[in-house]
């Protein structure tokens, strides 16, 4: 038996004997943090639109707020690791949450586009120390295994994904600069709910263990199927942030209307994330229920390029989409967890830094595909890369198939 599944084995048989909801109070410090944290996604969404026109920023401009954001957090995921090692979970933690709270706060303050780009880039930095490293805190921190500790992560980025357009939209009616404020002050809750709720670690900074800066890479290189989920990701991100950073600007939504369709969608990417998720799994297994989230959300993305003029179409494909993409994220994030015997948070890193990738080119390609084009073209181009991802999966099957029986713990 690997050491893989040795250790996936020893949650499995964990998670037995102790429910999803028995964890220690430092899990669930992070698993606050986490929503709010994630509340800064879908806060800013529903004020696309007003961000141009109280800018005079076309589409494309607009959507280089999540390419500088999702660029700058790739690069940054590949020293997450070399600094959660040095600085021990709870300092990258509260370094992250300060680093966004300022440039969330500078934003909103700022008077022009590409200052507002150049600080979302600043905002990446500060997500990424918290996102990689949260997640590892979670999964190494829980009493309940990997797969109910992955389980509880999905859930808070769905319950703050889901939350964060609704409160968007009410403090982007006030004023386009309200979310970014918003962003700051419930970042500095979250800062006071980590120093709380979350004890100092019981190893010194000279007992942990010290990541190099090359060890993403060398995991990437070393484990094909790592690098074949990764990859994957920054395919299917090609649709995912299509969705999120054009769909605002074809609704014809007001920031109200577009906060409550987004909560729609999230409340749905939070519930099968958490519920329908593991029932697919275990089921079909994680590989080809992934293949058929894919295939499912490469269809509505055709059927979004198709109907782009019809406002109801649009409404209900983006809604429905995040079941899809809550079963898919879930998926994938618990393959990358078990798909090879290395420290979870080089792991995590490693496939974050492919996966922000295509969701650093996604947006600022759809704003383009719409004006060089038609404003159909970028969700059949978005569906067309998801579908990649699908093609991609089977053509590398063999790398990834021993997922699934390490999960079931054969």
């Amino acid at each position: 038996m690997s050491s893989t599944t040795q250790r996936v084995h020893a949650d499995s048989l964990k998670a037995a004997n102790t429910s999803i909801l028995h964890q220690p109070k430092s899990v669930w410090a992070v698993f606050f943090a986490c929503i709010i944290a994630f509340m800064g996604i879908g806060l800013v969404d529903p004020i696309l639109p007003a961000i141009a026109h109280n800018l005079n920023a076309t589409p494309s401009e607009v959507s280089l707020l999540f390419t500088s954001y999702n660029a700058v957090m790739a690069v940054a995921m590949l020293i997450t690791g070399m600094i959660s090692s040095r600085l021990g979970v709870k300092r990258t933690l509260l370094t992250g949450i300060v680093i966004i709270a300022l440039f969330s706060a500078l934003g909103g303050f700022s008077n022009g586009i590409w200052t507002l780009v150049g600080l979302r880039g600043g905002w990446g930095l500060g997500n990424a120390l918290f996102v990689a490293t949260a997640l590892a805190a979670i999964v190494s921190l829980s009493t309940s295994g990997t797969a109910n500790a992955i389980i509880l992560y999905e859930a808070a980025i769905g319950l703050g994904i889901s939350v964060g357009p609704l409160l968007g939209g009410w403090l982007g009616g006030m004023s386009w600069r309200g979310p970014f404020l918003g962003v700051a002050v419930l970042m500095v809750i979250a800062f006071i709910g980590l120093i709380v709720l979350m004890p100092n670690p019981k190893t010194t900074q000279s007992e942990r263990p010290k990541t190099a800066l090359a060890d993403p890479f060398r995991a990437l290189k070393q484990h094909r199927s790592l690098l074949v989920f990764g990859l994957t990701a920054a395919l299917y991100n090609f649709g995912f942030f299509t969705l999120l950073a054009y769909t605002p600007f074809v609704m014809g939504l007001d920031e109200h209307g577009l906060g409550l369709v987004f909560l729609g969608w999230g409340i749905l990417l939070a519930v099968t994330s958490v519920f329908m998720a593991p029932k697919l799994q275990k089921r079909f297994g994680t590989v080809k229920s992934m293949c058929a989230m894919l295939i499912l959300f490469a269809l509505i993305l055709f059927i979004m390029g198709i109907w782009t003029s019809i406002q109801w179409v649009v409404i209900a494909a983006v809604i429905f989409a995040g079941s899809l993409l809550g079963n898919n994220n879930t998926l994938i994030t618990t393959a990358v967890m078990n798909c090879a015997p290395i420290e979870r948070s080089t792991a995590s890193a490693a496939y974050s830094f492919l996966r922000f990738i295509g969701g650093a080119i996604a947006p600022f390609l759809a704003g383009k595909l719409a004006e060089w084009f038609n404003p159909h073209m970028p969700f059949i181009v978005g569906a067309v890369f998801v579908l990649l991802s699908v093609l991609f999966i089977w053509a590398n099957n063999k790398h990834v198939k021993h997922v699934d029986s390490i999960e079931s713990g054969h």
